[in-house]
């Protein structure tokens, strides 16, 4: 592994996780209470022994350059690396990045430098947990030019990815970025011969690229070299290769999935929930997640009623009611809310009791969640202000708006309380 560089792509301006990415960059918004997305694709490469990685954005990076270079720091006995690529102007490129494999090109004259033998392609805003060691091994077996790990996928959800259609000996024969209509049912296979089983392969009767992609250094440098108007991987140059490189596949056969909007992060939030077995878990000692080390207190619980939920660290719940909810570091909960089906992000800095009380006592808001609030089926981005006696509830069941100047947006039917918005006592939403 030592011979492998990771290169994460941080993805474009993020519009569909807007207001999430309004002002940060998509790999840097809050998963799970305490973790960022790009913590996912960094501690699979640590846990793999892949200890060369590269972030490439564009977009509100300052979080995530800050998040990265407190987070990951191997030392001075390691010739390991996490470091932040953004697009800037250079001679040969005045232009930001186009497409996926046009970040990369841009971004070749750092990652030239390094004389490996696989470079691996990454996505940031995903949440899985893979051993790369053994698909880079894989790879390298197979002696692929290409490598593209593929997971089965069912006629709903189809038309999202890129698809692939494979022989028995898993080299694609051809690749199709996000089909619709026709163009769809021609992609439709026998996915057994991916390695699914019959029942798996009658549900899932479709081959979905994950956007991940591992390839001969040299392979990628010829690719990338060869027509500067190719910007992107699986529209361009992917298929462009096919019957001229050796493109193979990898079976992922584990839980994975994009977050790539509102709704798909709150649904892989509230599916941390699930117990006994979660289809996703962040309690893996074999391969842990990583983040920043915040030396945060113990949250302090008293007289609260908590019924399957994840409460992380430096919160203060006050005799509230919490069910099937994710409570991020730092939050800060009044007397008699109720917090339902909802993911509380929490606050960028610690609160004082005695500051709290004086802010409510003097009729101002403070960050957090107010007195008799009741929030249901809502994401809380962090710093927010929310009265007391407010309903997040959208008793219209209104699915989609967009109230930025009041402090929320409606995606799918989930209200999204803004970052350092200030809901005022008494609101309903």
């Amino acid at each position: 592994m030592r011979n492998v560089v990771a290169i994460i792509l941080g993805g474009g301006q993020g519009t569909r996780l807007h207001p999430l990415t309004k002002l940060r960059a998509k790999p840097a918004v809050p998963i799970a209470g305490k973790y960022r997305l790009i913590d996912i694709p960094i501690s699979n490469c640590i846990n793999s022994g892949i200890q060369k990685i590269f972030v490439l954005t564009q977009f509100n990076s300052a979080s995530l350059n800050r998040h990265i270079n407190l987070a990951y720091q191997f030392g001075h006995l390691s010739d390991g690396f996490v470091e932040v690529l953004a697009a800037q102007q250079t001679p040969e490129n005045q232009d930001w990045f186009q497409g996926t494999a046009d970040a990369v090109r841009q971004c070749l004259r750092q990652i030239e430098e390094f004389k490996v033998t696989d470079l691996l392609i990454l996505s940031g805003d995903h949440l899985y947990r893979m051993d790369y060691h053994r698909f880079i091994d894989e790879h390298r077996e197979s002696n692929a030019d290409v490598t593209i790990p593929v997971i089965g996928v069912g006629e709903h959800r189809a038309s999202s990815f890129g698809l692939l259609k494979i022989d028995k000996e898993k080299n694609v024969l051809e690749f199709s970025e996000k089909p619709k209509g026709d163009d769809l049912k021609k992609m439709r296979v026998d996915t057994t011969v991916l390695g699914l089983n019959p029942e798996q392969a009658e549900q899932q009767p479709y081959i979905a690229s994950m956007g991940i992609y591992a390839f001969k250094r040299d392979v990628l440098l010829e690719l990338l070299k060869r027509d500067h108007k190719k910007t992107d991987f699986g529209k361009e140059i992917i298929p462009a290769a096919i019957g001229e490189k050796i493109i193979k596949t990898y079976l992922f056969d584990d839980y994975w999935e994009d977050i790539g909007t509102i709704q798909s992060f709150y649904k892989a939030n509230m599916d941390l929930l699930k117990y006994p077995n979660p289809a996703f878990s962040f309690h893996d000692p074999s391969a842990p997640l990583f983040t920043r080390q915040r030396f945060l207190p113990p949250t302090k619980i008293i007289d609260c009623h908590i019924e399957s939920s994840m409460i992380t660290e430096g919160c203060t719940l006050l005799k509230s009611h919490i069910r099937n909810s994710l409570i991020g570091i730092r939050t800060y909960i009044n007397e008699n809310a109720i917090i339902e089906n909802s993911l509380i992000m929490g606050a960028d800095f610690l609160i004082k009791d005695e500051k709290q009380q004086a802010l409510l006592d003097n009729g101002e808001i403070p960050i957090g969640v107010g007195p008799n609030t009741v929030i249901k089926r809502a994401i809380v981005d962090k710093n927010a202000r929310i009265g007391a006696n407010v309903r997040i509830i959208n008793q219209d069941d209104i699915q989609e708006s967009e109230r930025e100047a009041e402090g929320f947006y409606i995606r799918d039917g989930i209200v999204v309380i803004t970052k350092n918005a200030v809901i005022k006592e008494g609101t309903v939403i």
